[in-house]
């Protein structure tokens, strides 16, 4: 190994590093969503009980096989385990993927920002959010030049290290989030019909009533849903925290500091949801469109053209601070493909050049961006299907199944429906039964010596957090493949 391997500079550092990168588009188009159509107060205290009972089981079990093998998440597993090293690619796999379609929509985020910018002082009028979107999805030029643009911003901080790029980047960065974070909800909350927006998110079965979803869903179903929106929202099986680990000092309280992630990550999310859907909801209603690319890229857009004059200003505002979550979780993704190659070259006898190897992660990952950006979220038809579209009838409705409708939907369903569930699913057996939670309770040190929480870690790690993930594997396959078994 190298043995100039680069450490944080801070706790605080390390810190913003982690909650910037779970900090990410998911938590502004997806909590708030899922929050509404789950339950509303219900998802919340179920998403709350699961994070401290498998989010923070989760990060701390990678935190600390990072730590103690002072490697990147494939070498880190190999070294630590004879039978699931295997995993660890699956954690090199995941990121790729997810940056296949992560730069594209830091792309738009990036043109949306522009757009605004250009705009300070005027009405957008005249052209509808969705019209814009479309316009944009098919000016597949357009789409390139900010997916590279986007690259080459993340390609800036990687390429200065962990001290240089990523802690300073997010030292400057999380806290310019939450700031702008509350200038965009003071503006969200204060319009006329932003209460019926609170009461998406906060009221049990609001939703239900209102008629933003046809029925109340069953406690299984807000159990799986809370349960993935957690697991993908912390940066779990991602490779990330065993990564991050694998930089911390010894002294370093991986406890606190995985309450703090799991804490700082769920206020966020909150604070995200207020920034949006008050205003979604303000705007159109029960029309509203509520979750995924539209409500970034069309609804909020309209909700800034409404607002006159003002409206560029809170939009420049907005897709900055979207900007600059979608970076934090790039550049975490990104560093997972790079500590794996700077690993390697070391194993090798070779120094590794950080340089280089950004450059080259980069490239890669521009490679497979042109494909999405070019298929425009499938508005110019390049998907090719594996299998041809089946219906199928339930209660006399005929619903449609397919394997995905764009090249966005495949790497995510391979990356985030698959590989991160099984990935966490499989660390948890390892953990469990052939490390045993020794060894990751001696790894946390003295910080571990409590007996309640030697206990809780342990009868969490093998039997809570099996079951959790089980059901998002499930509940994630069932979404993609549209099988309706929750």
């Amino acid at each position: 190994m190298n043995k100039k391997r680069e450490s944080w500079g801070s706790t605080f550092g390390f810190l913003m590093a982690a909650i910037g990168s779970a900090v990410g588009l998911g938590n502004i188009w997806g909590f708030p969503y899922k929050m509404g159509r789950a339950g509303g107060f219900t998802f919340l205290i179920i998403y709350l009980i699961l994070g401290v009972l498998v989010g923070f089981t989760i990060m701390l079990s990678e935190l600390a096989i990072g730590r103690k093998t002072g490697m990147g998440v494939v070498g880190a597993y190999h070294k630590v385990s004879r039978h699931f090293g295997w995993i660890g690619w699956l954690a090199v796999l995941s990121p790729l993927l997810i940056l296949s379609f992560y730069t594209v929509l830091g792309g738009y985020c990036m043109e949306y920002m522009f757009l605004n910018l250009s705009n300070l002082g005027f009405s957008i009028s005249g052209v509808t959010g969705s019209e814009l979107f479309n316009t944009l999805r098919h000016n597949q030029f357009g789409s390139l030049v900010f997916t590279l643009l986007y690259l080459l911003l993340g390609y800036g901080i990687i390429k200065g290290g962990i001290k240089g790029g990523i802690e300073r980047f997010n030292k400057v960065g999380m806290p310019a989030l939450a700031v702008m974070l509350l200038i965009v909800i003071g503006r969200s909350v204060t319009l006329p019909g932003a209460v019926d927006g609170l009461k998406y998110m906060f009221v049990p079965g609001w939703s239900a009533a209102n008629g933003y979803i046809e029925e109340a869903p069953g406690f299984i179903s807000v159990l799986a849903t809370a349960g993935g929106q957690m697991f993908f929202s912390l940066s779990l099986a991602m490779g990330i925290m065993v990564t991050y680990g694998s930089y911390l000092d010894k002294k370093e309280n991986l406890v606190r500091n995985s309450l703090v992630v799991v804490a700082a990550d769920t206020t966020v999310a909150l604070m995200a949801g207020l920034a949006v859907i008050p205003a979604a909801i303000a705007t159109y209603g029960v029309e509203a469109q509520l979750s995924g690319p539209s409500l970034l890229f069309v609804t909020l857009q309209d909700v800034f053209n409404a607002m006159g004059t003002i409206g560029p200003l809170f939009g420049a505002i907005f897709y900055l601070l979207v900007l600059v979550a979608a970076v934090s979780s790039s550049i975490s993704l990104t560093e997972v493909l790079v500590t794996f190659m700077m690993d390697n070259a070391s194993l090798k006898g070779r120094i590794p050049d950080r340089r280089k190897i950004s450059m080259g992660v980069s490239a890669v990952v521009l490679v497979l961006a042109v494909v999405v950006a070019l298929d425009g979220l499938g508005a110019n038809g390049l998907w090719i299907p594996l299998r041809e579209e089946t219906s199928y009838v339930v209660d006399g409705v005929t619903k449609y199944r397919t394997f995905a409708g764009s090249w966005l939907d495949f790497m995510d369903c391979l990356s985030e429906g698959i590989m991160m569930p099984l990935g966490a699913l499989i660390m948890s057996f390892m953990v469990s039964w052939e490390l045993k939670p020794k060894l990751v309770l001696d790894e946390v040190g003295e910080y571990a010596r409590s007996p309640w929480l030697r206990r809780f870690y342990t009868f969490s790690i093998r039997f809570i957090v099996p079951v959790v993930m089980a059901l998002v594997l499930a509940g994630q396959i069932s979404d993609f493949f549209n099988l309706g078994w929750f």
